[in-house]
C-alpha cells in the first residue's frame, strides 16, 4: 500500500508531500494520523531547521475524501466526536511545530485542505490555484479549520467565503492575507527556496521563539501581562548562547556560528 505521504530531508529542511493525487489529496483516517506523526517527529528533529509541506498531483488538497465522508454519516456523535478531534490535534501540530512551515500550493485547495495551508507560517501559491471553504453546500460548517484560516484571512473575509462557498483565485487569496506569494509554476520552487534560504540564515533558536511569540501576541490586548512577556522575551534571547552568538557575530563583522556549523 503506498504511503499517504513521502518525506525527503536535505540541507537542514524536510519536504512533505501529500502523495494521494488519485484522490487530489483529501483526507482521510491515514493521512491525518500520517501528518500528525510526522509533524511531531520532524519538530522534535534537531537536525530539521525548516519543513515544506507539498503536494503531489494536480490539487493541493480537496478536503475530506469520499470514502471517509460515506463512513462518517453513519457516525453517530460520539464517533463524530473522535473523529474530528484527530483533525484538530492534526492541525494543531502543524501550526504549534516548532519548526518554521511552508505550504506549497501547486494546485487547488478546498475545504479541510484550507485548514492545512493556514496552519503553516507561510504559503506560497501557483498562480492557477483556486481556493473554497465549501462546507456549506453539504450542510456543514468549517468548524476544525476555522481557528487557523481566519487567523490567516481575517474575519472580514471569513464571512464572506465561510458562509458563500464562493470558489476564489490565487491573486484573491493573496489579498485577503491567506498566502504570501503568487507566482508562475516555473518560479514556484525558487520562491519556496528564497523563503528556506532566509530561514536557515536566522539563528535557529530565534525563529523558534519568533513564532512562538506572534502566536502568543497576535490579536491579544496590550495589557501589563502581555507587555512583562515579551520584556522576559527579549531579556531570555538576549542571555542566551545564540543571542549572545549572534551579537558578537554581528559585532565582529563575521558569520554566526549556525552558519558557520562551529
Amino acid at each position: 500500500m503506498t504511503s499517504a505521504i513521502r518525506i525527503a530531508t536535505q540541507a537542514h529542511v524536510a519536504t512533505v508531500v501529500l502523495n494521494r493525487p488519485e484522490v487530489r489529496n483529501a483526507f482521510n483516517d491515514e493521512l491525518i494520523a500520517e501528518l500528525s506523526e510526522v509533524f511531531t517527529r520532524l519538530g522534535d528533529d534537531a537536525r530539521v531547521r525548516a519543513i515544506v509541506l507539498a503536494a503531489e498531483g494536480p490539487a493541493f488538497c480537496a478536503g475530506a475524501d469520499l470514502n471517509w465522508m460515506r463512513r462518517m454519516a453513519d457516525y453517530t456523535r460520539e464517533e463524530n466526536l473522535a473523529d474530528a478531534a484527530k483533525l484538530a490535534f492534526m492541525l494543531r501540530t502543524i501550526y504549534e511545530c516548532p519548526k518554521p512551515t511552508i505550504a506549497r500550493v501547486q494546485g487547488d485547495v478546498y475545504a479541510g485542505g484550507m485548514g492545512l495551508v493556514a496552519a503553516c507560517d507561510m504559503a506560497v501559491s501557483v498562480d492557477t490555484a483556486h481556493f473554497c471553504l465549501s462546507e456549506v453546500k453539504l450542510g456543514l460548517v468549517p468548524a476544525t479549520i476555522s481557528p487557523y484560516v481566519i487567523r490567516a484571512m481575517g474575519a472580514r473575509a471569513a464571512h464572506r467565503y465561510f458562509l458563500t462557498a464562493e470558489r476564489f483565485s490565487a491573486a484573491q487569496a493573496l489579498r485577503i492575507g491567506l498566502v504570501h506569494e503568487v507566482v508562475g509554476a516555473d518560479a514556484l520552487d525558487a520562491t519556496v527556496a528564497d523563503l528556506v534560504g532566509a530561514l536557515l540564515g536566522a539563528g535557529p533558536n530565534a525563529v523558534r521563539q519568533c513564532k512562538r511569540l506572534v502566536q502568543d501576541v497576535a490579536e491579544r490586548d496590550i495589557s501589563r501581562l502581555l507587555i512583562e512577556r515579551t520584556v522576559e522575551g527579549i531579556a531570555d534571547i538576549r542571555a542566551s548562547d545564540e543571542g549572545k552568538e549572534g551579537v558578537q557575530s554581528f559585532l565582529q563583522k563575521r558569520k554566526p556560528n549556525w552558519l558557520t556549523g562551529s
